[in-house]
């Protein structure tokens, strides 16, 4: 079976370090599963998750000019929790048209939040140009 970007194979785990594990395909072939891509959870420690030969199914991410494979066992994992979050999208619609409408307030809110923020920033770096060109002599300082 040829390896193919986007195609799930199994694979067993021949190695394991800090950012990932390493996952025999056969065919000589080895690729690499990045530790952020073995579980949807975060992982601080790989050695929990997985153990040297197990054997795992895997869905190839990328396959570099160099030979590199990049894999990925949680995007190989078939999730029946698709589906929610597909529902949601038209609630997205229906909120942001519901914003549309109440744009003009927090356009204002944000101009003036802009102007005070530009303002109170030249005023800073006014000030520190004056307390740092009279450290360093400034305008004209004495020629020797």
């Amino acid at each position: 079976m040829s390896i193919e970007v986007g195609s799930k194979v199994e694979g067993k785990v021949t190695g394991i370090a800090n950012f990932g594990a390493f996952i025999d395909l056969g065919n000589n072939k080895t690729g690499l599963v990045h530790i952020s891509e073995v579980s949807d959870s975060y992982v601080e420690n790989i050695n929990e998750e997985l153990e040297v030969g197990q054997t795992v199914t895997v869905k190839v991410l990328s396959i570099a000019p160099d030979g590199k494979i990049g894999l990925s066992i949680r995007k190989a994992q078939d999730k029946p929790a698709e589906e929610p979050t597909r529902s949601k999208a038209p609630s997205r619609e229906r909120q942001s048209s519901s914003n549309k409408r109440s744009s003009a307030p927090k356009k204002q809110d944000f101009d003036s939040l802009m102007s005070s923020f530009l303002k109170d920033s030249e005023d800073r770096l006014t000030s520190i140009k004056r307390n740092t060109e009279s450290k360093r002599g400034g305008r004209g300082g004495r020629k020797g």
